[in-house]
């Protein structure tokens, strides 16, 4: 395993696993609302490619990110350090 592994959260966009907070589902209103502070303090990185929102990736950075991939399939990604992984 890389020192800093890095997962795919879908249409080949890489997040390093060691910055990465919380994955969290985006259908709540405090993640509405995050997604929404985000966007204004120009925190927001959108990499659904024009896809739904499934899941919500908070960094130490305090960047969000949003994906089309599901919270599960990003955490199983994250325990098994899948750099490559295609199911979406």
């Amino acid at each position: 395993m890389p020192v800093n592994p890095i997962i795919n959260i879908g249409f080949g966009n890489m997040v390093a696993t060691a910055r990465i907070v919380a994955v969290v589902s985006p259908h709540s209103s405090p993640m509405k609302r995050l997604r929404e502070e985000a966007m204004k303090r120009a925190k927001l990185i959108d990499a659904t490619e024009g896809k739904k929102t499934r899941s919500i990736i908070v960094t130490d950075s305090d960047h969000i990110i949003l994906s089309a991939i599901q919270p599960e399939t990003i955490a199983q990604r994250i325990r098994t350090g899948a750099e490559d992984d295609t199911a979406s």
